[in-house]
Parts: structure tokens; sequence; C-alpha cells
């Protein structure tokens, strides 16, 4: 255990986690929604603090990142627990495990030190805090994060966005990248499918963006929850208006977990929100989840060439040259090498306020 950061301590010893927007009043011996928060005596405790569920070394790219050190491997860790209860979420053995198991809470004990070490062996460039939503387990990421950047590696979350701005201020001068769900642009189903809300996640990606964090949005996309033209028509045009340069990975739906009854996403569905994307002037969109032509592929948004091919979350052949096209000489925007991260020069952009409040 370790004493949690971004709470506040109230009367008769109840605190109020302002980690993320559910900012859950805890009473003493109970837990946040997560499962793995506990107010212990009027103090607020992490139970995960290095109890590691997931260690794995990944390509970059399933995360997915596609503008962020292509072809790297990243060294992949998360605990249990999540401050989502998504009904089609694919990891939910972890991500539920507090709740499905009265609580208990298990991983095997890891220190920052090892983790680092761990990725270094590995031969891998960054550190993903990724598998459930990371911001559940801050403490522990924040001190790898911390030693990673010692080591000249690069830190990723993947995430649902659903922290406060709080914790993106204190996460961005150590996150390089970020790959965030907008799981839809729906009051009903966030609230219906993932217990959540939506207005956070945009403001998240605004504000991420902003802090000079390099973001990329996924949208899984549901037949006939979140699929229709209309739907991805607002997060496309929400993401123009942030930066057109934002990568936008659609990426299709399995039966799986509570929604084992709904059917697997069309590929006429992919390529319809890739169109749309492209339509409303993002420069990169990608299809993800399914066999397609090109959809993995990264193209120039002025000349159309082929500049990174891909596939099944491998990179066959990388035609950037010092991140512009060949052919044209277009700067594609990224983070194309590790030197880019420890520069001390963020990628800031600056969005407007109209993006990023009242958007739903």
């Amino acid at each position: 255990m370790k004493e949690a950061s971004l709470y506040i301590r109230e009367e008769e010893r109840s605190v109020s986690c302002v980690l993320c927007h559910h900012q859950c009043s805890i009473k003493p011996g109970k837990r946040g929604r997560c499962g793995v928060r506990e107010n212990r005596n009027g103090r607020l405790y992490s139970l995960v603090y290095g109890r590691l569920i997931a260690e794995h070394a990944d390509p970059v790219e399933k995360k997915p990142l596609y503008h962020f050190l292509p072809a790297s491997r990243s060294y992949s860790i998360s605990t249990v627990g999540c401050n989502f209860a998504c009904q089609h979420c694919q990891n939910y053995q972890i991500s539920q495990y507090p709740q499905m198991h009265r609580g208990d809470i298990v991983g095997n004990l890891r220190t920052p030190e090892q983790v680092v070490r761990a990725a270094k062996q590995s031969d891998c460039q960054s550190i993903s805090f990724t598998y459930v939503e990371p911001t559940v387990f801050y403490e522990f990421a924040s001190d790898c994060m911390q030693l990673a950047r010692e080591q000249r590696l690069a830190n990723i979350f993947v995430s649902n966005g659903y922290m406060t701005a709080a914790c993106c201020q204190k996460l961005a001068p150590l996150l390089d990248g970020i790959n965030i769900d907008i799981k839809s642009f729906s009051e009903k189903f966030y609230r219906t499918i993932c217990k959540g809300s939506l207005q956070p996640v945009l403001d998240s990606v605004c504000l991420l963006r902003e802090l000079g964090v390099w973001v990329e949005v996924t949208t899984l996309l549901i037949p006939g929850l979140n699929d229709s033209a209309e739907e991805l028509k607002k997060i496309a045009s929400f993401l123009q208006g942030v930066d057109p340069a934002i990568p936008w990975h659609v990426t299709g739906f399995h039966p799986t977990y509570n929604m084992l009854d709904h059917v697997s996403t069309p590929a006429s569905t992919l390529k319809k929100a890739w169109q749309i994307g492209l339509d409303a002037g993002l420069r990169f969109v990608y299809q993800g989840n399914i066999r397609s032509d090109n959809g993995a592929n990264t193209l120039c948004p002025i000349c159309h060439s082929e500049l990174i091919l891909r596939s099944d979350f491998t990179v066959q052949h990388n035609r950037l040259q010092e991140g512009r096209c060949p052919q044209c000489m277009e700067r594609i925007e990224g983070i194309w090498n590790i030197s880019q991260i420890f520069s001390g020069k963020k990628l800031r952009k600056n969005s407007s306020p109209d993006n990023c409040k009242g958007s739903v």
C-alpha cells in the first residue's frame, strides 16, 4: 500500500478522491468506484502500488500508437482495477477483478526500479501503462515514469481519458504519448455502457494536447450503438477542431464480456468511418482490428504516398525522411525518434476552448 495522491481530507475522516471525474467521496473503510483506492482512518491509500497483474513487451503499434516511435517495443504493465465498467471490455478479467472477487487485490510485487530494468532488458524504448485505466494506479505509474525519464525511456498511457484536469497537469511533464478512447459521442452510451460521462474525456483530449503530450484517439465501433454516420461525424469534427493531426483509430468490435450477443463490426463500417474522418479534415485516420488493404498504413495527407506500411502491428517499411514525406517533403506530425522527447521541447498545440467545452 501507498498513500494516494490527489485526494482531499474531509470531516469525520471521509475523503474525496480527485484523481478521476467520479470524484468519489469515500467513508472510512470504503473504496472508490475503481475498487483499488481505500479510505483507512481518514487517509486514502492505493491498494495496488507495485502489484502488477500483467507485464509484456509489446509493439508500440498495439497500443495503438502509429505516430510514436514506430517499430519500437514498449514495456506494458498493469494492475487490477478500473474506474469504468465497460460492458464490452476485452480485459474485464483484470479491470473488474476486485468487483468480481469480493474486493481481492492480486498481482506480483514489483518496484519501479524493477520495471525500468525489465524495460531496458527487453530492448524497449518506452513503458506503457495500459490494459486497464492506468490512472487507478497513478502513484506507481508516476514513480516508474520518473525513473524511466532518467533512463531515457518514453512514457505512454493507454487511457479512457477520465482523469481530472489536476491529474492531467501532474502527468503531462512526464507523459510523452497517450491513446485516449472516445468510446462514443453520446452521453447515454457513456452512462449506460461505460458508467462514465463523455465531456471529461473530451476535456482531457484538449488539455493533454495543449500541454504538449502526443495524443492519438481510438473509437471502437459497435454495430447499432455508436457507429452511425451522424455520431462519427461529430467525433471527427471534434478532433479536427482540437488538432487535425491527431491520428484517429477506428477499430472493429468483437463480441466479448457482457456483449456476446452483439455482432462483429463489418469492414464496410470501418471504411465508412475512415472516409468520414478524412472528409472532416483529419490528416490521419486508421482502420484497426480488421484486415484491410491499406487501412493501417500512414499516407501523406498531401500527395497520398504510402509512408509507413504496417501488417498485424508490424512495420513492414518506413519511408519517412526526418519526419517528412520523401515525395513532397510535407512534414508528418509525430514523435519519430527518442531524441525528440529528450530535446526539452514539448509539442504544444493551442486548442480552441469552444471545442473543449459544451461539445456534447
